[in-house]
């Protein structure tokens, strides 16, 4: 990397006016998404001091208790995105519809879903958390603004990224032209970037899941991880290394950084539920980032930016990282 600092704002500038790869509206609707998660980051940091850690007594949409930090987050990002004028409504895996843009504000062309905090298990015991953020076009043509117009395939965003807090806070983005990473400099009050071109090595030795959900696994899940647990004296021939934070952020952060595989797979648990994670919360801008950085993620059978939602708040299981390992588990799952 230069010397030469690079602020969030600059990069962005350049990606529109020097590369064409976004336009006007959609740099400044990033720069706001930016600003909603320093202000997030502030929160989480305060942590007790700020009397943010505990749940709340409300449930989301999917039945899930919210932590005070995830209604605080959602918040927060509804209300610095709702008055710009480049959105026309937003959808929020802690909302059970969508929200439109109030009428005194102008309504823009652009829909912004996100998951405000993942891994809300983690709050309380000062272990990383993030937001996770996709952006998509509204569809030409269409009156008004309604849920099906958020039903696109993840092939379909325009932007996608997240932000982590953790030791630092770390904002990582794509528009399609590969993936930015960006760190919050506290005195400045700035993101940074700090490493561009990002790219996931296509082979690995280390993989990330919950293993105490093994006894639920389908068979090609098992056999993919009892392979990797044989080490050296299996048919793989090399020793594996297991991580998992139960943050979709942090772990897939690990494997932007060095590779990896992160899986939260279908299992018989819920046999009805096509996986755990959010499709379009979750899983589309996780694996365009991760394809963006020369790596892949299939629900097991096909590639999840090609999945057609047939709903807001649709469940998939999710296979992402290094390119070959996530080739060799899809593999797996179409042989069975």
């Amino acid at each position: 990397m230069s010397t030469k600092r690079i602020s969030f704002t600059r990069y962005l500038v350049e990606q529109q006016r020097v590369d064409g790869h976004i336009p006007s509206q959609l740099r400044l609707l990033l720069e706001v998404v930016a600003r909603a998660c320093k202000s997030i980051s502030q929160a989480v940091n305060k942590g007790d001091l700020g009397g943010v850690l505990g749940a709340a007594t409300t449930e989301n949409v999917q039945g899930e208790v919210q932590k005070k930090l995830d209604i605080i987050a959602n918040e927060v990002l509804i209300e610095a995105n709702e008055w710009g004028g480049h959105l026309a409504a937003m959808a929020s895996e802690e909302m059970d519809s969508i929200y439109v843009v109030p009428n005194r504000y102008p309504q823009g062309e652009y829909l912004l879903l996100f998951d405000p905090l993942d891994g809300s298990s983690n709050i309380d015991v000062n272990v990383s958390i993030g937001t996770i953020f996709s952006v998509l076009k509204k569809p030409d043509g269409s009156a008004g603004v309604s849920e099906q117009d958020f039903l696109q395939a993840g092939a379909h965003q325009v932007a996608a990224g997240y932000c982590v807090y953790g030791p630092q806070t770390t904002l990582v983005l794509t528009v399609g032209d590969g993936v930015a990473m960006f760190t919050l400099d506290r005195e400045q009050g700035s993101f940074v970037l700090t490493q561009e071109n990002v790219q996931i090595p296509a082979d690995t030795k280390e993989f990330a899941i919950n293993m105490s959900n093994m006894r639920h696994w389908d068979a090609p899940v098992k056999r993919y991880v009892d392979e990797c647990l044989a080490g050296t004296e299996g048919p793989r021939g090399k020793d594996f290394n297991m991580r998992w934070i139960a943050s979709m952020v942090a772990d897939v952060h690990r494997i932007l950084t060095r590779g990896g595989i992160f899986m939260y797979p279908w299992d018989k648990r819920e046999p009805n539920k096509p996986g755990k994670l959010r499709l379009m919360y979750e899983a589309n801008p996780m694996s365009w980032l991760v394809e963006q950085a020369g790596g892949a993620a299939t629900n097991g059978r096909e590639r999840i930016l090609d999945i057609q939602p047939g709903k807001l708040h649709e469940r998939v299981s999710v296979i992402l990282g290094s390119k070959n390992e996530v080739e060799r588990v899809t593999t797996y799952h179409r042989e069975a």
